[in-house]
């Protein structure tokens, strides 16, 4: 508090009589300005920061000030220099569209005031301002409810300052929409004061009822103000008999199982009102907020909403990720890093209710809000950009393309470099090219031109539809590498081209590098295309029963197209289900099935062509063997790593060889799966070549 002498200092400063009795407001709004403070347990420091700010002809005096506490002087200074760019904001304020980028202007001015402690101080006066808007004359007290009811409100809000927040919000509610606070101040039909009485009773019959059933218990009430109702009739687009909350308790417990004992008092005493109860407990809001919610009848038959949480609960919802006002001014939420300078200002504002005068300095340090910066377009648009943030980073925040056309940029009026580090508050103008065309070197942290990963993202991706060339060798080695796994290095891509409408087998290979298509997916079509281009116009009107054999195992499977006939799969391609094969009938062995393919069957298929029969894959039995090389760096727990990896994707390992090469230090194994189709082994056998040490592994014949 001001003491005696520091009293008298300012007066007889003020009395000089070269003195500049300049007066930023009445007597009597400095004197409420003292009354929010006092509330709020400031320090010496803030209370003389508010006295000068008001009186600016007493501010060279602060030297020759009595201060108590070390260190106030500087600290006033300190403070001072805070209200000062404050007012930066509410120049900005006052020349844009009310309303818009409130959040960015509220973040602006926490990153320019050096000293938080500043936030009280500001709202103070802004709460006194309101006290006597009805002086003002029309222009200026909407002006001034417009800038509350933007700015300081949701500050009080946050930080949870609720004594100002629900007069804030009730004064510029009053100014803005005067007819609609009136009715519903006369629907509400009780004065604050009765209303509060109201809860208070309301506090002493739960707490006592949840004494006698031994629950310990907080309880505390708060009622609800105009604005706050008009709010939850437009959001909930309800009618003034519809509210159940307009009168609300809140119920503190140590945890959740009284949470839920606390309700069954409440509904015990109080009847409650059907369909509104929510449980946030069990099912938590997106944001993590956790709490039961009732409406019950209570005394004299008003309604009346009861919350129950428990301490913890209450901490989070204060603190951390459910933040009141996350839901209650319906955005998003801020990053990690302005939580905790929220959260380090509400602690500040409880260690001064706690040290009963020791106030606000405490032995805190200030704190700056740096892991942001917030930079201003030449229309006064906050723009919030990564701390390091440049130029260019600021460009590419307002749009791609003038990110792409970007060819310099002036910051305070002076043309600076594109590797410049904006600081908050500083306005920047871009300076642009008719056509885009962004440089290679931006992309090299090195080169300092980009602090944001967003923006570094649309460099490459202007790179990436830039560069074909690149993109299309990166596509074909991609496909290929998949192709050669599969033993499909020789098909015809056109078909895929075609499948994934791409113009050209290039266009093709563009799509596979950017991502849009998948190797696996052009293997499937190019599988699907040779089987259908490899029936044979006229076959033999055969029965079509279906025949089996024995496979490894005592394992079935099924092969359709031919009947009475003993049939076997080809030992020289090895096909598996999901491929095109056909049929080759032998003088001794009954039908043979190959790969179509198969080099094998073409020499067959050449010198007896009457032999070749059409077959097709019926149901899919227990599976289909198949032989896979494994080239990898010999070392420990190799084969381990594979064999544990067959088994996770459901393969089967029949038979395993390995050779190693003497002094070479590679491995080479071939092993002989049994896998259940096609897809099966495509996966199997790209996970095997993303193994640490594998450095191909690929399907023989």
């Amino acid at each position: 508090m001001i003491t005696d002498g520091l009293r008298a200092a300012l007066l007889q400063h003020w009395n000089a009589a070269d003195s500049d009795h300049t007066q930023r407001c009445p007597w009597s709004v400095l004197g409420d300005t003292f009354d929010a403070l006092a509330l709020l347990s400031a320090d010496e420091s803030a209370l003389v920061a508010a006295v000068l700010f008001e009186l600016p002809g007493l501010r060279p005096a602060l030297p020759a000030l009595p201060l108590q506490s070390p260190g106030a002087t500087a600290a006033v200074g300190g403070l001072l220099d805070g209200l000062d760019a404050a007012d930066q904001v509410w120049a900005l304020h006052a020349g844009r569209e009310a309303g818009r980028n409130s959040e960015g202007l509220r973040r602006l001015l926490l990153a320019i005031i050096q000293d938080l402690r500043v936030v009280p101080v500001l709202l103070a006066q802004q709460l006194a301002r309101m006290r006597a808007g009805d002086r003002l004359d029309e222009e200026q007290r909407r002006a001034l409810a417009q800038l509350t009811r933007d700015i300081h409100a949701p500050l009080a809000n946050r930080l949870g300052i609720w004594q100002l927040k629900w007069e804030l919000e009730d004064l510029a509610f009053r100014f803005l929409e005067p007819d609609t606070y009136r009715r519903i101040a006369r629907e509400v039909d009780e004065t604050r004061v009765a209303r509060e009485r109201y809860v208070e009773s309301v506090k002493k019959s739960l707490s006592r009822e949840l004494a006698a059933q031994g629950l310990r218990a907080d309880v505390s009430g708060r009622p609800k103000h105009i604005y706050s109702i008009w709010r939850k009739m437009q959001k909930k687009r309800l009618s003034f008999d519809q509210l159940y909350d307009i009168r609300a308790v809140r119920v503190m417990v140590d945890d959740v199982a009284s949470c839920y004992a606390a309700l069954g008092v409440v509904h015990a005493l109080w009847a409650p009102v059907p369909s509104e109860f929510d449980d946030y407990i069990a099912r938590p809001k997106a944001n993590d907020y956790r709490s039961l919610h009732t409406a019950v009848v209570g005394p004299e038959g008003r309604t009346i909403e009861v919350q129950i949480r428990t301490h913890d609960m209450h901490a989070q919802a204060e603190l951390g990720v459910a933040a009141h006002w996350k839901y209650k001014e319906g955005g998003k939420g801020a990053e990690k890093a302005f939580d905790r300078k929220i959260t380090w200002m509400r602690q500040l504002l409880e260690h001064a209710q706690e040290s009963a005068g020791s106030g606000l300095a405490g032995a805190l340090d200030a704190e700056l809000t740096e892991d942001r910066v917030y930079a201003l377009s030449p229309k006064g648009e906050v723009m919030d950009l990564p701390y390091g943030a440049t130029p260019l980073d600021f460009a590419y925040h307002v749009h791609t393309m003038v990110g792409h056309r970007c060819r310099g940029a002036k910051v305070n009026g002076r043309i600076v470099p594109l590797t410049y580090r904006l600081r908050s508050g500083d306005r920047v103008e871009i300076l642009t090219a008719k056509e885009a065309d962004p440089r290679r070197d931006w992309l090299l942290p090195a080169n300092g031109y980009l602090a944001s990963n967003r923006s570094r993202e649309k460099v490459r991706t202007w790179f990436h539809k830039l560069d074909r060339a690149r993109n299309v060798q990166a596509g074909r080695d991609l496909l290929e590498r998949e192709l050669k796994r599969l033993g499909l290095q020789h098909a015809d891509l056109a078909a895929a081209a075609r499948r994934f409408h791409a113009d050209s087998i290039d266009d093709l290979y563009i799509q596979v590098a950017l991502g849009d298509t998948g190797p696996n997916q052009v293997s499937r079509a190019l599988l699907e295309a040779e089987r259908a281009a490899s029936q044979p116009p006229a076959a033999p009107a055969l029965p079509r029963p279906t025949a089996r054999r024995e496979g490894l195992g005592r394992s079935t499977f099924t092969v359709q197209g031919v009947g009475n006939l003993l049939v076997q799969l080809a030992r020289c391609c090895q096909p598996v289900a999901g491929e095109p094969i056909v049929g080759y009938l032998t003088r001794t062995r009954g039908v043979t099935v190959h790969r179509v393919d198969c080099a094998s069957l073409a020499r067959l298929s050449a010198a007896s062509p009457q032999r070749i029969l059409p077959v097709e894959w019926g149901q899919a039995g227990s599976g289909y063997e198949v032989d896979v090389v494994v080239d990898a760096v010999d070392r420990r727990w190799l084969l381990k790593d594979i064999t544990n990896l067959i088994a996770q994707e459901d393969a089967y390992v029949l038979d395993i060889h390995s050779d190693n090469v003497r002094d070479s230090g590679r491995a080479h194994l071939r092993l002989r799966l049994k896998v259940s189709d096609f897809d099966q082994l495509s996966a199997l056998l790209g996970k095997l070549d993303a193994l640490p040490g594998v450095s191909h592994a690929r399907r023989l014949g």
